[in-house]
Order: C-alpha cells, then structure tokens, then sequence
C-alpha cells in the first residue's frame, strides 16, 4: 500500500491527477482518516487509465474497459470491446494521417509559391 504521493511519483503524474480519476469514480483509495491508500489494484488501474489516455481513448471508453474487467473473470467481453476500441482508434488516426499529410502537401505549396513570388519581386535569383 502507498500514499497519494508516492503513487504520483512512481506513475509520474502529479496528485492532483490521481484526485482527478478518482472524481472521476474510476480508482477508488482506500482512506484512513484524510490519508489516501492506493494498494496494487488502484495502482494497476491507473496504469490501464494513463495508458488509454495516452492512446487516446476517452474516459467513457476507459470506464467501460474497468467496468467489462471486473464483470467478465475471463475477461472475454472486455477483449471484445478492447478490440473494438482499437480498431475505431486506428481507422480514426489513418484517416487524421491522411488529412495531415494533405495539408502539409498544401501548405509546402503555398510556402513555395510566396517564396517564388518574394524573388520575383526583390529580382532574387
């Protein structure tokens, strides 16, 4: 078991954003008085948010992976759904890719063009 601090640390957040998650009812501490405990569990489920986050999962999407975990012991339903989420994920980050690489084609274009014309005017060659 640790403190909120020492969980910060080793997840490398700050406490306020353990405090966040768990207003969030996604971990929930154990408390003695006004001292929050964070035993393997909470900490794990941590890991599995901060991760979700950082693949760009929302929290409501993070919510039913911790919900399908702790319904399904085999876990099936939450491969399943996990599965799923991914595929969304990726569909959704090719098609940004592809609008990204568009705009960078256009923007080199326009870039082109205003320095062509900027050494069209100054007789630059």
């Amino acid at each position: 078991m640790r403190g909120i601090q020492e969980v910060a640390d080793f997840l490398g957040i700050t406490p306020r954003t353990l405090r966040f998650y768990e207003d969030r009812g996604l971990i929930e501490p154990r408390r003695i008085g006004t001292v929050r405990i964070y035993t393997k569990r909470e900490t794990g489920r941590m890991q599995l948010i901060l991760r979700g986050k950082r693949l760009g999962f929302s929290l409501r999407d993070i919510q039913e992976f911790l919900d399908l975990y702790e319904a399904d012991p085999q876990h099936v339903e939450q491969m399943k759904a996990l599965a799923d989420r991914c595929h969304q994920r990726v569909a959704d980050l090719e098609a940004q890719f592809v609008a990204l690489e568009q705009t960078l084609i256009e923007l080199k274009s326009i870039e082109k063009q205003a320095l062509d014309r900027i050494k069209g005017t100054t007789g630059e060659r």
